[in-house]
């Protein structure tokens, strides 16, 4: 089989009024947000222009270029991951500060698309079979890197003074080191070439984990999560939710080279990574939609009585 026929192939499921559940889903917050923002200061119109144009783009893509099929949920999955890198970018230029972001947690999500896109740029396993998977897709992960590394330029070169380094301590290599290693194990066969699908399978397990230095380094400077850093945890999990969404129903095209005669490893090791991610941030999730439904887009979350598990 070539690499394309190993393409996670899925029914078009069909959603209400033409729209994937992902965007019906972001509609809705965006809806409540903006209603509870009426009552408190008014969201950034910088903001707001950037929600808008995303989802914007999202609906121009699932009905000019993906056709309404279902596999272009998984490229839905990157836009957001995409929002979330532009929302943070717009918080750096916007206060001029860097305090409150976790470099280390970006150099994580950095590697993360770099080494998915060791895959997707070239070889087709773990694309959407739409349209969008022939370059859309790939295009959007290019974006959300540069927009990384920029921030990390900003962090490092430009806004320095203000980077909260002494409280940024989550050691990251030994992390890496750890997801290259159990990817290594638990990679799938799509690409049928080891080596990149131990790099896909990499890029989604560091992925999963990048989010725990930036939560460190909230628990460590006080539980207090501004408005553009929220938005940017919570987009990093809408994105992961849909990706979890499509993984479970390709569960039955992911495929494996067995350790154990009968056991899909490939398959578990991907939905379970989805759902450590929202393990993860299921505390931060709460209070997110608590503070989006009472004080809209400008929310400030207030997490000093949560745990951390770190």
């Amino acid at each position: 089989l070539s690499a394309k026929s190993r393409s996670f192939t899925l029914p078009c499921l069909a959603t209400s009024r033409g729209q994937p559940q992902g965007i019906m889903f972001a509609n809705q917050l965006m809806s409540m947000a903006l209603k509870s923002s009426a009552d408190v200061k008014g969201p950034s119109k910088q903001v707001v222009a950037t929600y808008s144009t995303f989802l914007g783009m999202m609906l121009m893509m699932y009905h000019f270029v993906a056709n309404g099929e279902f596999s272009s949920i998984l490229t839905i999955a990157v836009m957001f991951q995409c929002l979330a890198c532009a929302l943070l970018t717009l918080s750096i230029l916007g206060k001029g500060s860097v305090s409150g972001i976790s470099a280390r947690a970006l150099q994580m999500e950095a590697l993360s698309f770099a080494f998915r896109l060791s895959s997707t740029t070239w070889l087709n396993g773990y694309l959407p079979v739409d349209a969008s998977g022939d370059f859309l897709f790939q295009v959007i992960d290019v974006c959300s890197l540069l927009l990384t590394l920029f921030n990390l330029y900003q962090i490092y070169v430009v806004k320095r003074s203000s980077y909260q380094e002494e409280q940024d301590t989550l050691p990251s290599t030994p992390v890496v080191l750890v997801c290259l290693v159990l990817a290594a194990i638990l990679h799938a066969d799509m690409n049928s070439r080891p080596l990149f699908d131990t790099f896909w399978m990499a890029g989604l397990f560091i992925g999963v984990v990048s989010v725990l230095p930036q939560l460190w380094l909230n628990h460590q400077t006080g539980g207090v999560i501004e408005s553009c850093m929220s938005h940017y945890i919570a987009m990093l999990a809408v994105s992961r939710i849909l990706s979890g969404i499509f993984m479970w129903y390709a569960r039955d095209s992911i495929s494996n080279a067995y350790w154990i005669e009968g056991v899909n490893h490939a398959r578990w090791a991907i939905l379970g990574a989805h759902a450590l991610h929202l393990v993860f941030l299921a505390d931060f999730g709460y209070h997110y939609v608590k503070a989006l439904a009472q004080k809209g887009l400008n929310c400030q979350i207030e997490m000093h009585d949560a745990g951390c598990f770190v």
